[in-house]
């Protein structure tokens, strides 16, 4: 039975707490990675009014935060060259980097130039070199962008940052909790409210181009499922059917949400067409079914449900037919989330009831945990499948972290003021 309440709570009715704002971030790496590459983001020189963003600490946050660099520290660093002729990189082999950043930022009425160069530090090979224009409120974004560039460039494999999150916080105000669905930049920053409400919002998900997010909300004092559209804040209610409304999915295509419906009698996995809000079911059994997640590609999709007794995974095709169990090992495996290239399944395992974020490659079946927190949860792959972001208790507190999906390099997104939970990246 304990085990039947917590499928309902984690995975349709997770409370969440706290306000963030962008000046009450903590980022934090908690485990770092032994074989991270070294390389050095060398502070952008500045002319003209650049204000408060420091283009060189978002880089080396951003690179640092990957688990596959190591950055130097600004104290050690020998000399500080903003353009390619004053580089020594004798000085820069002997502080052991292999690799380092240099650049310039120029403000020009409002907007920014901005150019830099990356370079091998053993051979003195220039790797790249960019320029370019952003508009005053862009710096940040800006400095993620040539995190992803670099980042791209020494990997192969294109970056993460300059990209999004979901989350819902919740504060209280004169003795009464008001709960906020905010949006952010991946590193936290940037935080805006796009939800808010006196009663509980949960389940954010994101539609696959990132213009809305489906939710979850209690303000009528009892579920009822929303898609926001982003830019204009219009939403709009797409389920309220008598029962459980929960646990929105778009499928790949947008035109469809995959949901946990009671209306019939247990929790069950449908099929919802936004167009015409035509219902398809998908199980049917005296099981709690939830939790569902579309495959890249659309043609199946993963569920949390007990019907063995405990939370186990199960996929069925996105039409209908038989499921199948994916999970065998553990006392619970639940809230399955697929990896954008579908190779690999994100989920919460748990045994003796402790909770961690475990990674399944789907044609060996081989299960990695990659947390060792207690009471971790609401996993979400990023966009280029490199990290995992995850809500997990620390300190009795529960704050947002990522973990590589190598388990190599953990960090914690921490604010000042309460927790967050139910993270979401956006594609």
């Amino acid at each position: 039975m304990i085990l039947v309440i917590r499928i309902l709570l984690v995975g349709l009715m997770s409370a969440v707490l706290s306000v963030a704002q962008a000046e009450g971030l903590t980022i934090e790496i908690t485990k770092g990675s032994q074989t991270a590459v070294p390389i050095a983001i060398v502070p952008f020189a500045q002319q003209g009014s650049i204000g408060n963003v420091k283009i060189s600490d978002v880089v080396s946050s951003d690179l640092g935060g990957s688990g596959f660099f190591k950055t130097l520290a600004e104290d050690d660093m020998l000399t500080k060259p903003s353009e390619p002729e004053r580089i020594n990189f004798k000085d820069w082999q002997v502080l052991g980097q292999d690799y380092m950043v240099i650049g310039q930022v120029v403000g020009n009425g409002g907007s920014y130039n901005i150019q830099f160069h990356l370079f091998n530090v053993q051979n003195g090979q220039l790797l790249m070199g960019y320029k370019l224009t952003v508009g005053g409120n862009e710096l940040r974004r800006a400095a993620h962008h040539i995190s992803d560039l670099i980042y791209e460039k020494l990997t192969g494999r294109k970056g993460a940052f300059n990209t999004r999150i979901a989350y819902v916080t919740s504060a209280s105000r004169g003795g009464a909790k008001q709960y906020m669905l905010q949006v952010a930049d991946a590193d936290g920053f940037n935080p805006r409210t796009i939800a808010e409400s006196p009663e509980p919002i949960m389940a954010p998900a994101w539609s696959p181009d990132g213009s809305k997010i489906a939710y979850v909300s209690f303000h009528t004092k009892r579920s009822e499922i929303f898609v926001q559209t982003l830019a204009s804040g219009q939403r709009e209610s797409v389920s309220s059917y008598h029962g459980i409304n929960g646990a929105p999915a778009f499928s790949p295509d947008g035109s469809r949400l995959a949901i946990t419906l009671s209306k019939d009698g247990s929790p069950d996995i449908y099929v919802l067409n936004l167009a015409n809000k035509g219902l398809t079911r998908l199980t049917n059994s005296l099981a709690i079914d939830t939790e569902p997640s579309w495959s890249p590609d659309g043609s199946s999709i993963v569920f949390t449900s007990d019907q063995g007794g405990k939370p186990q995974l199960y996929l069925i095709p996105a039409t209908g037919g038989k499921a199948s169990r994916l999970t065998f090992q553990g006392d619970y495996n639940a809230r399955g989330r697929f990896s954008p290239d579908g190779r690999s399944l994100a989920m919460v395992t748990g045994n003796g009831g402790s909770y961690k974020i475990a990674v399944m490659d789907m044609a060996s079946r081989t299960v990695n945990v990659l947390t060792d927190g207690s009471l971790d949860e609401s996993p979400s792959f990023a966009p280029n499948g490199s990290m995992v972001l995850f809500a997990a208790n620390k300190g009795g507190r529960s704050v947002l972290s990522a973990v590589s999906t190598d388990g190599a390099m953990q960090q914690k997104l921490a604010f000042e003021r309460g927790e967050v939970r139910e993270p979401a990246w956006a594609p």
